[in-house]
């Protein structure tokens, strides 16, 4: 089976940490990680991941606009995009879901479940429950 390519795109390099961590706890996914929304643009249209996990609140480019552009190019408009974001209220994910992202994971995680979390999302398209 080939690999899960998993894009992670926070400002905070700590719960990029975690996440890397925790997401490399599943032997079939190749994460990379990023700290903007700008170098989330390049590497998505460089490296053309499976999935994106999207940081909501970003200084200079956040994730709505991140994902505006990422549609906008032909090369990553079919990405599926996962929001990652402590606010996680009903009406937040109705809008995040409505920018086009399959669903918001809301923040903090549980590091031990975050793989199944996002593989559950894969199997799931268009799910916009927030799981914790």
């Amino acid at each position: 089976m080939s690999a899960i390519r998993v894009l992670l795109v926070d400002d905070e390099p700590d719960i990029r940490e975690v996440a890397d961590i925790s997401l490399c706890l599943d032997d079939e996914f190749e994460v990379r990680t990023c700290a903007s929304g700008s170098e989330a643009l390049r590497l998505a249209a460089e490296w053309s991941p499976s999935v994106i996990l999207l940081d909501a609140e970003m200084p200079v480019m956040d994730g709505a606009a991140t994902l505006a552009q990422l549609r906008q190019n032909a090369s990553t408009a079919g990405i599926p995009v996962l929001f990652m974001t402590a606010r996680a209220l009903a009406d937040d994910i109705a809008r995040f879901m409505a920018l086009g992202a399959q669903a918001v994971i809301s923040k903090p995680f549980e590091p031990m479940t975050l793989s199944v979390l996002v593989r559950s999302y894969l199997a799931e398209p268009e799910t916009n429950v927030t799981r914790h």
